[in-house]
């Protein structure tokens, strides 16, 4: 049962809800890892790495909450729960403790390729029930594109 009427169909809705709901997931995993690794990143390029890991939270919390709102206005909950990502995210798992520059530059690169691929999927999937969701899921592919390119060229 939705509270909230959608003037998408049942199907589109539950289109988009999906790529929305996969969606929230990814931001929301992608913004726990780059915190985490920007906690623990050691070596001699520890700032600008530090730095530019805090503008990928920055990001992708602004981006999870428009996400989840998108959701919310067309009728479907957002779950953004701990289990929830942790079940369903599509970024690899960090491991614990320091991690040296080097490996945290390869490993957002990582993250943030698994989450464009699977961002352009959803943009796929909703340019036929709802471009106004598609649209919202460009704009921050686009955004992650930008931060993949940073870390890219920080590793070379």
């Amino acid at each position: 049962m939705s509270v909230v009427k959608s003037t998408l169909s049942d199907e589109g809705r539950g289109i988009v809800g999906r790529a929305l709901q996969g969606a929230l997931v990814d931001l929301v995993d992608l913004s726990l890892v780059a915190k985490q690794v920007h906690w623990n990143v050691v070596g001699p390029r520890f700032r600008s790495v530090h730095l530019q890991l805090d503008d990928v939270v920055a990001s992708a919390r602004t981006h999870a909450d428009t996400v989840a709102e998108r959701a919310s206005a067309i009728g479907v909950p957002p779950d953004g729960r701990a289990a929830t990502v942790a079940k369903t995210s599509g970024i690899s798992e960090i491991g614990d403790g320091w991690i040296k520059d080097v490996e945290v530059v390869r490993a957002m690169v990582e993250a943030l390729s698994a989450v464009i691929g699977r961002m352009r999927e959803r943009i796929q999937a909703t340019a036929d029930p709802d471009p106004v969701s598609q649209d919202l899921l460009i704009g921050l592919t686009a955004d992650l594109e930008k931060h993949h390119w940073m870390f890219q060229a920080e590793a070379h």
